[in-house]
């Protein structure tokens, strides 16, 4: 049979390259192999749950065995959620097994992004792959947030009455795009219907096609690779597809789904029975999004109540800090390998990766940024620590808006300073920054030159 679809197809010298690429050994590069695992079970658990939601939103009555709802009147999706949750059997597993790998597989991005933020590994040639991830990291927030507002409970409709202001806030466009997207103005029965559509055929269909995207530039461009002995701009150093990575990656995929299981099974996350349906009438507190969009939340809340004219146009608060400040953020994170190309001069092509310390400046762009999102991200949650910490919130607010201005740059220079200092230290303990197989700096020779510097002594 093989031999049949090969003398058709020709792919036995493909395969059998591709079974001898070889790929670096290193633990930081498995995090976005678990990203991808991740995505994979969304895709099947969310199989799962579209066999049994119902993506309506008209009324009806909940009739279901959970006692403190029933006879209350309730939305078509919220009561599927509901029979999910209490009568499919394994359906609330299922619920939580998927809302758990959305949480995972959104962390397993961002801290593959900031992997290869800080090692550099963005430069050329692989800035069409950086690009390619950025477009990635917010295709999966998209599709955490949509997915996010299916069930229709209380704390996800204040989600979308947020998303509906950002919308309507967007200077000439707002109306029409909020008409467009919400089917009339909030709230509305389509919602939900249109929702299921962007989450379930759209936005996974653009992911796919992104992740191949991703995944046919690494193979094409190779893995970049720490320094170390025999490793140049050149070659690649490490272990062949076949059989190593490809035993390690399913052992990582099995361990990967199992975890998640584990959680699915053992912590609850979004019991929307607790919540109760969505009433426009009413807002739940205290409310937090996922933690994904908490950044996105925090900024709503820290930014001051004002409207800026500009031209005879005017700026709401929402659009200012609902999709100015992220689309600016975005727009600095996708064009950082221009930007850094730019500044530094360094137009060569890299196969090795840096040190944060061998880039002080781009280590303190990173944590200055970093900084900025996690300040924006702990003010999603003002309420619930002015609480816990008995202070008014609105003091708790003012000392956020200030740390979100001062704490980024303060941040920045901290670690400018510390890698410029690990710098020097390496000069005195003679390293250079070369690693061996196991990752940690490998010993040079250096000698004082008679200008004062060091030079390497073979």
């Amino acid at each position: 049979m093989i031999r049949w679809v090969d003398d058709r197809l020709g792919l036995a010298s493909f395969a059998r390259s591709g079974l001898r690429k070889v790929f670096p050994d290193h633990w930081s590069f498995l995090l976005g192999e678990v990203a991808l695992f991740c995505f994979v079970v969304l895709l099947v658990t969310g199989i799962f749950l579209t066999l049994f939601y119902v993506p309506d939103g008209t009324p009806v009555i909940y009739e279901g065995p959970y006692p403190p709802l029933q006879g209350q009147q309730v939305s078509a999706a919220y009561e599927s959620v509901m029979k999910l949750s209490f009568e499919v059997r394994a359906g609330l597993v299922m619920r939580q097994v998927h809302h758990w790998a959305a949480l995972v597989f959104l962390a397993a991005i961002t801290v593959h992004i900031l992997r290869v933020f800080f090692t550099g590994a963005f430069r050329r040639p692989r800035e069409i792959n950086w690009l390619v991830g950025i477009g990635l990291l917010t295709l999966a927030l998209a599709m955490g947030i949509t997915g996010y507002s299916l069930p229709d409970d209380l704390l996800s409709g204040t989600g979308l009455r947020i998303l509906y202001s950002v919308v309507l806030g967007i200077p000439f466009l707002g109306p029409y795009l909020a008409f467009l997207l919400f089917g009339g103005e909030f709230p509305t029965e389509t919602i939900v219907s249109r929702l299921f559509v962007f989450h379930i055929m759209l936005l996974p269909a653009l992911l796919i096609g992104g992740i191949l995207v991703h995944l046919a530039i690494l193979w094409r461009q190779k893995h970049s690779q720490w320094p170390g002995p025999g490793r140049t701009e050149h070659n690649v150093v490490g272990k062949p597809f076949w059989p190593s990575q490809v035993l390690k990656s399913t052992g990582l995929m099995l361990l990967t789904a199992a975890v998640l299981g584990l959680m699915g099974g053992l912590l609850q996350i979004n019991p929307i029975w607790t919540y109760g349906p969505f009433e426009a009438t009413t807002v739940s507190a205290p409310a937090q999004p996922d933690w994904y969009v908490g950044w996105l939340d925090g900024a709503l809340r820290l930014f001051p109540r004002f409207e800026l004219t500009v031209l005879g146009v005017t700026l709401a608060d929402t659009f200012i800090a609902g999709v100015l400040i992220p689309g600016f953020a975005f727009t600095i994170m996708a064009l950082w390998p221009f930007i850094e190309a730019r500044v530094n001069g360094d137009r060569a092509a890299h196969q090795l990766l840096q040190r944060p310390r061998d880039a002080p400046l781009r280590s303190a762009v990173g944590v200055a940024g970093l900084t900025f999102f996690v300040t924006l991200t702990l003010a999603a949650g003002n309420d619930v620590a002015a609480n816990i910490f008995r202070v008014p919130v609105e003091t708790l607010t003012d000392l956020l808006r200030l740390a979100v201005v001062v704490a980024p740059p303060v941040a920045g220079v901290v670690t400018w300073r510390v890698c410029r200092e690990l710098q020097r230290r390496d000069v005195e303990r003679g390293t250079n920054g070369e690693r061996g197989n196991d990752g940690e700096a490998g010993p040079v020779r250096l000698r004082r030159n008679d200008a004062g510097g060091f030079e390497e002594v073979d």
